[in-house]
Order: structure tokens, then sequence, then C-alpha cells
């Protein structure tokens, strides 16, 4: 192979290579960065007592379920975690309670256990 196309094959080979890298990382999802048994263990101790299995005793619609979560605007992490920070009606806010990584954590275990059907 000739330097000239030699050094074309390289940049073109970097370019597909930081391509990839940028894509790879903006798909990956945010709950691979969390801590999903911190969140298991956050939740048992600040949640579960409302959202026993992803239920709400207070009101039924409101539960952690993937397709309550979808129609009430709150199935991704970001939505979960801004609730559990800031609270809304009979949610109590936590961010005085939880630090924000913990907060991210328990949001990211809420969503992958509501992908899951909230099986153990």
């Amino acid at each position: 192979m000739k330097a000239k196309n030699w050094l074309s094959w390289i940049q073109k080979t970097g370019l597909y290579l930081i391509i990839c890298c940028l894509l790879f990382f903006s798909i990956v999802p945010q709950a691979w960065a969390a801590d999903l048994e911190n969140g298991e263990k956050v939740f048992q101790a600040n949640c579960v007592g409302c959202h026993v299995n992803g239920g709400n005793i207070i009101r039924r619609g409101k539960n952690l379920k993937l397709k309550a979560l979808q129609k009430n605007g709150y199935a991704d992490v970001e939505a979960i975690a801004s609730i559990v920070t800031n609270g809304k009606a009979n949610m109590s806010a936590y961010k005085d309670r939880l630090t924000q990584q913990e907060i991210e954590n328990v949001a990211a275990y809420v969503l992958a256990q509501a992908e899951k059907g909230w099986q153990q």
C-alpha cells in the first residue's frame, strides 16, 4: 500500500472509530452509570412504604409501573429524579434527605424495575 493511501486509510478508520465511540456513549443508558444496588437500598429505606412492588398505597394511578410512568411523563431517569428531588402533590421532596447520587441511583433503579415489571 502506498504511503498516501495508507495515510488516507488511517484517517478514515480513525474518523469511523471516533464516530462509533460518540454514538455508543450517547446511546448508553444512564442506568449503566448509576449504582442500581445502592438505588435499591435507597428505595427500600425511603420509598417502599408507599410504593411496595411499584404500587402506590395513596393514589393507585400514580404508581411506578411502566405504563403509569409513561402516562404521567416520568418514563426516564431524569424525570423520575426530578420528582424524587422536588416532590409533587402527595409525593414528598427528598432533596434535603438524599444526595444527588442517591437520587440518581434510586431513579435508575425505579426505571429498571418498571421495565422488568417489578419482578424480583
